[in-house]
């Protein structure tokens, strides 16, 4: 099957270049795949690609030894030559390698970057630091647009030239107000919907519906210290090690599988308040990793977990 959970869209058909353009900027593309571990998958994926005039830059292959099912993810190039249309390339893969190995693949154009919509509520320090990376080209996404039920971070994602849909909860109408989240991500193209400290919880209906599409930021090590604060449930617990999780978002609350994950030492000697500063940064840190690694197409959903091809 010509598909894999968590990614973007295929690659597309490659518009006319003039040939030193090519010759210097040729086509950059990643093929990720999925299937039962067998020998000869590397073999097999390398000679197709040699055979479509493509050169390997990078390779990653990870083996599940439980699951027992192999992760491939290979970077490649055209030469300049050009490769196949899109949908023949799809075409000529399956019958050469995807059926055999029983494969769930996907071709990507690196140059089409990943689509995000950012989720917040009142707390900006994610948010700043996605639309910092983002501004600064070291993130590789495009912001379509910055969504909340506050009105507090408008400024924010103005300044940065980001459309910013204010979308309140009224009256407990949280159904409606999901409706209007979904038609959003939808007229904006996105591919990704970025939880950035939002405190709301998406209801069933719409964790199914961004199902591999979303992220969170959790603010601790799933699933302790659960609710607005818990940095200083950990002070007042006297933890020796505090962190953040980036998870994919799921119908278990908190529980979805882990992209990414980072911690730092503390100690007595700190407030709440500087728990919380520290606590802030990691969450940053964590979260734009796990973006990153979601549009470079590193990430593979493996059951309740996730294989990241760093």
């Amino acid at each position: 099957m010509s598909t894999l959970a968590a990614e973007a869209p295929a690659v597309r058909e490659q518009h006319a270049a003039g040939p030193s353009s090519a010759a210097t900027h040729p086509a950059l593309y990643v093929l990720t795949t999925a299937c039962p571990d067998v020998t000869g998958i590397v073999a097999a994926i390398a000679g197709f690609l040699a055979e479509h005039n493509a050169t390997i830059t990078e390779a990653q292959h990870h083996n599940d030894p439980d699951s027992r099912t192999s992760f491939m993810r290979t970077v490649f190039h055209d030469n300049g030559r050009g490769l196949l249309r899109a949908h023949a390339l799809d075409e000529a893969f399956a019958e050469r390698v995807g059926r055999r190995f029983k494969m769930h693949w996907r071709f990507h154009e690196v140059q089409s970057r990943c689509r995000v919509l950012i989720a917040v509520s009142r707390q900006g320090h994610c948010l700043n630091s996605i639309l910092h990376r983002w501004s600064t080209g070291t993130l590789p996404v495009e912001v379509v647009a910055v969504v909340s039920n506050h009105q507090d971070l408008r400024s924010l994602a103005e300044w940065h030239g980001v459309p910013y849909h204010y979308l309140p909860i009224i009256d407990g109408r949280k159904a409606e107000q999901e409706r209007r989240l979904i038609e959003l991500f939808e007229k904006a193209e996105a591919e990704l919907l970025v939880l950035a400290r939002y405190m709301q919880i998406l209801s069933t209906d719409a964790c199914r519906y961004f199902e591999g599409r979303a992220i969170n930021i959790h603010h601790s090590f799933l699933p302790g210290f659960k609710g607005a604060k818990a940095y200083h449930q950990a002070y007042e617990r006297g933890v020796k090690l505090i962190g953040a999780t980036a998870h994919y978002v799921t119908t278990d609350l908190d529980e979805g599988p882990i992209i990414e994950q980072e911690v730092e030492r503390v100690d007595h000697t700190q407030s709440a308040e500087d728990l919380t500063v520290v606590g802030s940064e990691l969450e940053t840190v964590a979260l734009n990793r796990a973006i990153k690694w979601h549009a470079e197409w590193r990430v593979f959903r493996n059951g309740h977990k996730t294989v990241v091809l760093k």
